[in-house]
């Protein structure tokens, strides 16, 4: 039976009663007390005893209603501090919600963050037995679980080492390999997947398509809006604590990036910062922006070397002269790796109707380092200021390759050798 409680996590129940959803939210609050003032000793608290504490009150749920059905791929997105992740506690029962009914039907792997319930003075060896039967496996489910979970971290030679000399990387392949190898119907998992680097991630999501297949229901809170709409069923845009919307993962994606765009501009009225086009109404849109390869295609992956091309779709809702096309790939670390526009390049657009809209292609021969990508296009008004209309930042493709020299990028090259 679940639990109907205020505040109280549900037992497991059959797998084959599919008309019972795996995640039953029911007008489910959490609120953070954030104090002023905070004594950090007892001297401090004898010296100022009536010294009054004033708190602020943060609401990160509020009033959240869901239903997420079993074998479902639902995905939560929201800018930071939007309360996805403390959402995503909540169902983990990392945190008591205060009010409301929470019901999880299904054992729980959650993946939320890095490190938790990792001893970092244990090998790692000790530490995958030790999370694997925290995780719900018996000691000899572990071991026998062993192998496989060594060779997807593809850390078997690093096994005998302490945790605390891991890089970031290594503990996230760690912790994934074995949250994927437990008896759990339902799968928690973070944004900390970022950590990883571009092949792993690939691997990781390879590893999603799977456990959907099999039938595990996943929740997963992230901030890529191409794997949203790549992967999930259904999503649900969060925004200080409520819920914004819930459905369609394209249409989901769509509204993240409008009410990112839109705090942006919010954020410099309020500081009278940026560009003054922020505050200036939007005449156009970008309606699509993604990567492509040369027979059209969608593109979430590819090899170095191969074409592809940068696309994005623009709709027009006024009349505009010359407006500025720019494109912008952006590595995992944030910083520019590709940028064009038609201003740099002296092309004349053309005039735009209310109505009108417009294709926009730039074909280039892939030689990106490997790793992930974030495709960023605009449209701007024509001038020296660069007036943003819209702005579509939700995609990103991983550029594999055989061989690389490290680099941001891989020119072709040859080597020329003389000797006197």
């Amino acid at each position: 039976m679940s639990a109907t409680l205020p505040g109280l996590r549900g037992a497991a129940e059959p797998r084959s009663r599919l008309a019972t959803p795996a995640v039953r939210l029911r007008g489910v609050n959490k609120t953070f007390r954030l104090p002023h003032e905070q004594y950090h000793t007892l001297k401090e608290r004898a010296l100022h005893p009536f010294r009054t504490q004033r708190v602020d009150v943060l609401r990160a749920v509020d009033d959240v209603s869901l239903d997420i059905a079993a074998g479902e791929f639902f995905g939560i997105v929201g800018r930071n501090g939007s309360g996805k992740s403390t959402l995503l506690k909540c169902l983990a029962g990392i945190y008591g919600i205060d009010s409301g009914v929470l019901e999880v039907n299904g054992r729980l792997s959650p993946f939320i963050e890095l490190g938790v319930g990792f001893n970092p003075d244990l090998t790692a060896r000790d530490n995958v037995i030790i999370n694997a039967i925290m995780l719900g496996l018996s000691r000899k489910q572990a071991q026998a679980r062993f192998d496989d979970i060594v060779a997807f971290a593809e850390l078997d030679e690093f096994m005998d080492l302490k945790l605390k000399n891991y890089s970031s990387g290594m503990q996230v392949r760690l912790a994934f390999a074995v949250a994927i190898q437990v008896d759990a119907e339902i799968v928690l998992i973070d944004e900390v997947l970022a950590v990883g680097d571009a092949a792993f991630q690939q691997k990781c999501f390879d590893q999603f398509q799977r456990l959907k297949a099999d039938g595990h229901t996943i929740v997963f809170v992230t901030h890529d809006m191409g794997s949203v709409e790549r992967f999930c069923d259904r999503a649900m845009l969060m925004d200080r604590g409520r819920v914004v919307d819930l459905g369609n993962p394209a249409s989901i994606a769509r509204q993240y990036n409008e009410l990112n765009f839109r705090r942006v501009r919010e954020e410099a009225k309020e500081t009278g910062s940026g560009p003054e086009t922020l505050r200036a109404p939007p005449v156009a849109e970008v309606s699509t922006a993604r990567f492509e390869s040369p027979d059209g295609e969608a593109l979430v992956m590819t090899n170095q070397g191969e074409a592809c091309s940068l696309r994005m779709d623009v709709r027009f809702h006024a009349e505009i002269e010359n407006p500025i096309f720019a494109f912008a790939l952006l590595s995992e670390a944030g910083n520019t790796s590709f940028a064009t526009s038609t201003q740099v390049h002296d092309v004349q657009t053309g005039h735009f109707y209310p109505g009108d809209t417009a294709v926009l292609r730039v074909p280039f021969e892939n030689w990106l380092g490997p790793g992930r990508y974030r495709l960023m296009a605009s449209v701007a008004r024509d001038g020296s200021a660069g007036d943003i209309y819209d702005v579509r930042a939700d995609t990103s493709m991983i550029v594999v390759a055989s061989r690389s020299g490290g680099g941001a990028a891989d020119l072709p090259h040859s080597f020329q050798i003389q000797r006197p």
